[in-house]
């Protein structure tokens, strides 16, 4: 791999992380202040369908934005008040919207347009395109350009608007949460409500702050989906990336920075999956490596609990099985044969990943003590 195919793999990741990241840090806002937001997926495919139906309909990119921020605010309310006035289960809440959203917008689709639950391609003014910084090299002139300049232009260049909000929310949401009055108290509404309550500070309206945040968001990250990423929406579009970003906000443990870093990694895996297709390996290299990180997990695994056991003793499984396959297939061609892996395989990583963080493999997250708990106010 030369320097410039990575410089495109991490461009790629970038792009494909972006829309993770603005669902994860608004995962990180309404968590913080107590709220669990299963939601998050919902949120995510209602903001994408309604961006592509008004950016379709008004030929503009920013109508689409607002009205896809819109809808995801109204779900969010929605979520805040069946979890915290109505002080319903949030799990369920999340749930709920979560498939509410997967039937209305299939439907309102084909009643709008009448393309099988398609919104029609979005046209140059109805969709972000990429900014070009002064002075990049055009796609003809990259292979010609120096390290630095390829840099410049493949990696910093040529993203659209919403990439860079992403960016910018990271050190945005890092300084509201820890260096604002706002983010104090936001915070020790997770942790201890009652003791905000006591200092005369709503708690009820921190947490419907939270989750509107959280509704914004999730809004510019469904609308980076149908407008940027994509020109249209289609059926089920999110393609689980509002649980995938759950996942990322555990793994880095509800702090903003952790979570970019954590959210490249989960972009990384989708870029690959994306531009290699087909890779060719050599077999007894490969059942190596997958000997090694199968007997490494069972020697992690014994000394979890029950669950964290079966969950990755079974991949600490799965993975031996497919190193004994690989030695099986070039047992009769030597030792330098090559396999080809699975386009499956690749496709599958980002999700295995999501897996292996959710089962503890990456360390034990504590989550804000008063997260999923409606605050009864004492009389």
């Amino acid at each position: 791999m030369d320097f410039l195919t990575l410089l495109q793999v991490l461009d790629s990741s970038l792009r494909l992380a972006t829309p993770l990241l603005l669902v994860c840090l608004a995962g990180l806002f309404s968590e913080r202040a107590g709220i669990f937001d299963i939601g998050l997926e919902g949120k995510l495919l209602a903001a994408a369908f309604v961006s592509a139906a008004f950016a379709a309909i008004t030929g503009s990119v920013w109508m689409g934005l607002l009205a896809g921020i819109f809808a995801s605010i109204l779900l969010s309310l929605l979520h805040g008040l069946a979890s915290i006035t109505l002080r319903g289960d949030q799990i369920i809440s999340g749930v709920a919207i979560n498939f509410l959203a997967a039937g209305l917008t299939v439907v309102a689709a084909q009643d709008l347009f009448g393309q099988g639950g398609r919104t029609p391609p979005l046209k140059s003014g109805g969709r972000f395109e990429p900014l070009s910084f002064p002075w990049a090299s055009s796609s003809k002139e990259m292979s010609e350009a120096g390290p630095l300049m390829q840099l410049y232009s493949e990696l910093l260049s040529g993203h659209s608007l919403l990439v860079y909000v992403a960016l910018l929310t990271v050190p945005l949401s890092w300084f509201v949460l820890y260096k604002t009055r706002f983010g104090l108290r936001l915070r020790a509404v997770g942790e201890n409500p009652a003791a905000v309550d006591t200092a005369g500070i709503s708690v009820v309206g921190l947490r419907y702050a939270a989750v509107v945040i959280g509704g914004i968001l999730c809004g510019i990250a469904g609308a980076y989906i149908a407008t940027s990423l994509q020109a249209n929406f289609t059926k089920d579009m999110s393609a689980g990336r509002g649980f995938i970003a759950l996942a990322a906000l555990i793994f880095a443990k509800w702090r903003p920075w952790y979570a970019l870093a954590a959210c490249l990694l989960f972009g990384f895996f989708f870029a690959v999956d994306n531009r290699f297709q087909n890779i060719l390996l050599p077999a007894w290299s490969l059942s190596c490596i997958l000997g090694v990180i199968s007997i490494a997990l069972l020697s992690y695994v014994w000394r979890k609990d029950y669950l964290d056991k079966v969950v990755l003793g079974g991949l600490a499984l799965g993975v031996a099985v497919i190193a004994f396959m690989v030695v099986n297939s070039v047992w009769t061609t030597g030792i330098t044969s090559q396999v080809k892996i699975p386009v499956v395989f690749i496709q599958s990583l980002p999700y295995v990943l999501t897996v292996v963080v959710l089962a503890g493999f990456v360390g034990r997250a504590i989550p804000p003590k008063a997260g999923g708990q409606p605050y009864v106010k004492e009389r």
